[in-house]
């Protein structure tokens, strides 16, 4: 079966558990490692002749321009991760508009695409934020990547349908496709979509939930990592022994895994696995120039 490959492009300084002890005044003042990490994935998945879906952020993107038409150059998709990596529920509609719209001209102007996928820094689409995925609408995108539907203490909709649906908005339609989940005895639901679950946990963790997904409920898994999580060079910036601990625990053997990952599973970009109707592409087109 055929998943989801996507990777979220950040400095090392952008994560919200290290933006508790780094304010973004400093971030221009910290030295970018992000070019090197994702030339680093990008060798990766050109061994393996694996596309993926890489939501960038828009600040990364003004600072490196060539590193994203790298990233459109090798044939990726290339989705939008926010500009300024705030979390959605705490931002206005007014506020979150404006940091999507500037995301989308710098990766315009970076790439010559216009992304059509979004995810949310820390999956920070929630209960209290739903009023996003309108927004996200008007501003063109046809795929959203950032409901989890897991419990937990920064993000995530427990009960949300865990595989890719149509919900509709008021501007209009849009695919919602969650990071992959399994079904637990008692209807609990456990994380096995990559990132920090993949680094911190044991290989076997996540092959065993790929195929329990493959053979229990026939769909695709959606699997996400970030380029910084294969640098064991990077400056330990987060505070606290469970922000360090979630941050920089299996970092020297994350790579490993992922060269595991993509061997033993197969892997596209978002649109590959999942492609939408011509008429409910045309309808976020047709909405997305109206407001340009």
């Amino acid at each position: 079966m055929l998943n989801v490959l996507t990777v979220d492009v950040e400095e090392y300084f952008h994560p919200s558990e290290v933006q508790r002890s780094v304010t973004q005044a400093r971030w221009d003042h910290l030295p970018s490692h992000v070019e090197g990490q994702t030339l680093r994935v990008l060798e990766l998945l050109a061994r393996r002749r694996i596309t993926a879906t890489f939501f960038v952020l828009g600040w990364v993107a003004e600072r490196h321009p060539k590193l994203v038409r790298e990233i459109a150059a090798r044939g990726h998709d290339l989705g939008c991760h926010s500009h300024a990596h705030r979390l959605v529920y705490e931002l206005t509609p007014t506020a979150f508009r404006e940091d999507t719209r500037r995301a989308i001209a710098v990766l315009e102007d970076a790439a010559g695409l216009r992304p059509r996928a979004y995810r949310a820094p820390s999956y920070s689409i929630t209960r209290d934020s739903l009023w996003a995925l309108e927004i996200l609408v008007e501003c063109g995108f046809l795929y959203d990547s950032s409901i989890y539907p897991v419990a937990h203490d920064r993000y995530g909709i427990p009960g949300f349908g865990r595989y890719a649906q149509m919900l509709p908005t008021p501007s209009g339609p849009i695919c919602e496709v969650p990071i992959a989940t399994v079904e637990l005895p008692g209807g609990r639901v456990a994380p096995v979509g990559g990132g920090g679950y993949l680094r911190l946990l044991p290989y076997r963790y996540t092959a065993a939930g790929i195929r329990r997904i493959h053979a229990r409920d026939r769909q695709p898994a959606v699997i996400y990592f970030h380029p910084w999580e294969l640098d064991t060079g990077q400056p330990r910036l987060a505070s606290g022994l469970v922000s360090r601990l979630r941050t920089y625990s299996g970092l020297r053997g994350m790579e490993s895994k992922l060269v595991r990952l993509t061997s033993e599973f197969q892997f596209s970009t978002l649109p590959s696995v999942y492609p939408l109707p011509a008429s409910t592409s045309d309808i976020q087109r047709a909405t997305a120039a109206s407001e340009t």
